[in-house]
C-alpha cells in the first residue's frame, strides 16, 4: 500500500507513549508525521486513562501542526474517526458491524476496537498529536473498562482478521490523508455528514455523562461545531465534551 505523500513516518521498537514522543520531536518536525511505537510502557487514554496495550495492538499518534482555530482543528477528531473505518474496511473488506461512536471511539459488532486521544503540544498555534489505539489482536477484560461503558473487541476475535500495526499504519495513513485533504478543501460538513451516516445509536436514547451530572436524550445528530445533540424532556441540548453510554 502507497504510503500517502507529505507525511513522515517513525516506528520504534518502544516507547513510554507515542503522544509523548510526539511532543518530544514537534519542534523538529518539517511536516506530519505518524509514530508508530511497537510496544508502549506507558500508554494513556482519554482523561488520562492507562489504555491495555498487549503486543501486537496498535498504538500510534501523528502529530501535525494545523492552522485554523482551536475549535476547528478539534473536528479533526472525527476526521480520524472516518479514516479508522476506512482503514479497517480496506483491510478487511467490509463494512459490516462497524460504526462511530461519538467522540472519539470506533465500534465493531457492538464493541470498541479503537480510541482516539487529541492532544495540544506547545500552546495555542503549536502541534496537534492524534493518538490512536486499535486492538488489533487482543482487548481487555470488561472488567477493566469503565463501569457502564462500551466493552472492548478486537479486529481478530470480530472478524478472524489478523492484522499486523505495520500493515494497519499503512491503510490508516492513506486513509488519514485523503480525509485531511477534504477537510482542508471542503471544511467539516462533509466530514459531519460521512461520519453521521456511520453513527452508532443515532435516533436512539443515549446518556452523556458530563464533570459534575448526565443528560440523557434521543441522540439527533452532531452539529456543525462537532457538539452531540440531544433531544431531551427539557429541549434540545448540545453537549461539547462527554462520555456517551448506551
Amino acid at each position: 500500500m502507497a504510503w500517502p505523500d507529505g507525511y513522515g513516518k517513525r516506528v520504534l521498537a518502544e516507547v513510554d507513549s507515542t503522544n509523548a514522543e510526539a511532543a518530544r520531536i514537534a519542534k523538529d518536525l518539517a511536516g506530519p508525521e505518524w509514530i508508530l511505537g511497537l510496544k508502549q510502557t506507558a500508554a494513556r487514554g482519554r482523561r488520562g486513562r492507562a489504555w491495555v496495550n498487549p503486543l501486537g495492538n496498535f498504538s500510534a499518534t501523528l502529530v501535525l501542526r494545523p492552522t485554523e482555530t482551536p475549535d476547528v482543528v478539534a473536528l479533526r477528531s472525527f476526521v480520524t474517526a472516518l479514516a479508522l473505518y476506512d482503514a479497517f474496511e480496506a483491510l478487511t473488506g467490509t463494512s459490516a458491524g462497524l460504526a462511530l461512536k461519538w467522540p472519539n471511539d470506533v465500534l465493531l459488532n457492538g464493541g470498541k476496537v479503537a480510541g482516539i486521544l487529541l492532544e495540544g503540544i506547545g500552546g495555542p498555534g503549536g502541534h496537534l498529536a492524534i493518538g490512536i489505539g486499535i486492538n488489533l489482536i487482543a482487548a481487555p477484560d470488561a472488567a477493566q473498562v469503565e463501569s457502564g461503558a462500551v466493552a472492548p473487541v478486537s479486529l481478530l476475535a470480530e472478524t478472524g482478521k489478523r492484522v499486523s500495526p505495520e500493515m494497519m499504519l499503512a491503510a490508516l495513513a492513506k486513509a488519514y490523508a485523503a480525509r485531511e485533504a477534504s477537510f482542508v478543501t471542503y471544511g467539516f460538513a462533509p466530514i459531519r455528514q460521512a461520519w453521521m451516516d456511520r453513527a452508532a445509536r443515532l435516533g436512539e436514547v443515549v446518556t452523556a455523562r458530563l464533570a459534575n451530572h448526565e443528560v440523557t436524550g434521543t441522540f439527533e445528530e452532531v452539529d456543525a461545531q462537532g457538539n452531540l445533540v440531544l433531544k431531551t424532556a427539557k429541549g434540545r441540548e448540545e453537549i461539547a465534551a462527554a462520555d456517551v453510554f448506551f
